[in-house]
């Protein structure tokens, strides 16, 4: 693969680089408002744009008279420095000897590497550096950004295109919701909140979860975006139909998924007090939670084709 000095994806290559591990979402959040804030002029319809007090770090954008709600992460993995040189996990992150992690403290920024080793049968993590970061200061992958004919490539995939799918479809949006939410990597906890101001502010009780699933036996790159039947948990099976249903009926390009493990905001959705529906929907990617995440740039685009069908028909 090949760097390409302009793509249409410069968007998606812009947020992958952007520090937002869960917990510390800020860039994220400002970089989202400042977008709205330069783009929605030229959206078919402008949304209200909710933030602030109430909301810590989260982004909630209404457009008409919403009936179904978007969920799109914006958060990361990522590691904690401990003491010293130790490392705790932020999520899940692929963990190998040698990949590049970069961090800022007041020091300034710098580039590390992640060093692995075993001690007593157990696995402890650290970094090699020119000098130890303050405690407390979290690290991210380097992004290494690659693209060619066919994909894209780079660390945080998920879940900036998830992200840069809300973006797309929020340009054409007549009526929905579309939810920025935060820590969806390390637990979740904010979509407990925001589900239920939706539900209690505008009665939305069906929910679409933009995010990224993974390449498998069952699901190949280039064959368009996965409907997920189900993951960890198990969605309304009727709800499901309905969206098979309305994705053939438009002809869209899509795969359908059936894992036993993962998860995702919709935990939450299904676990809260309002009788939510939810789907995942979302393109699968190669090197899942690793510095190389890889994605076809068709499943890209029909993953924004079957999102603006849904909203418009659900």
């Amino acid at each position: 693969m090949s760097s390409s000095k302009k793509s249409k994806y410069d968007l998606v290559k812009t947020m992958c680089a952007i520090h937002a591990p869960s917990g510390n979402e800020v860039q994220m959040k400002e970089f989202i408002l400042n977008y709205i804030a330069k783009n929605s002029k030229n959206w078919k319809h402008k949304p209200k744009v909710i933030h602030g007090k109430g909301f810590q770090d989260n982004i909630i954008l209404i457009f008409g008279k919403p009936r179904t709600a978007v969920f799109a992460h914006l958060d990361s993995i990522g590691f904690t420095v401990r003491y010293g040189k130790q490392l705790v996990k932020i999520g899940g992150p692929v963990c190998k000897t040698g990949i590049e992690l970069v961090g800022t403290d007041s020091k300034g920024t710098q580039t590390v590497t992640l060093q692995v080793t075993e001690k007593h049968g157990m696995r402890e993590l650290s970094y090699k550096g020119k000098r130890d970061f303050e405690r407390g200061t979290e690290l991210v992958f380097k992004q290494h950004w690659k693209e060619d004919k066919n994909f894209i490539q780079s660390c945080y995939m998920d879940n900036r295109l998830g992200v840069y799918n809300a973006l797309k479809v929020a340009e054409i949006l007549k009526n929905g919701a579309i939810v920025f939410s935060t820590y969806e990597e390390h637990g979740g906890g904010s979509v407990a909140y925001l589900q239920k101001y939706l539900y209690d502010k505008y009665k939305i009780t069906q929910g679409l979860i933009s995010d990224i699933s993974w390449i498998s036996d069952g699901v190949h790159p280039g064959k368009g975006p996965v409907i997920s039947m189900r993951d960890s948990l198990i969605p309304r099976r009727s709800y499901i139909d309905k969206i098979i249903s309305l994705a053939k009926k438009n002809k869209a390009i899509f795969q359908l998924e059936v894992e036993g493990s993962g998860g995702s905001d919709a935990k939450e959705l299904q676990m809260g007090e309002a009788p939510w529906d939810w789907c995942f929907i979302g393109a699968g990617e190669q090197g899942v939670h690793s510095p190389e995440e890889k994605v076809h740039k068709d499943d890209i685009e029909n993953m924004i084709k079957l999102y603006q069908v849904l909203l418009k028909e659900l």
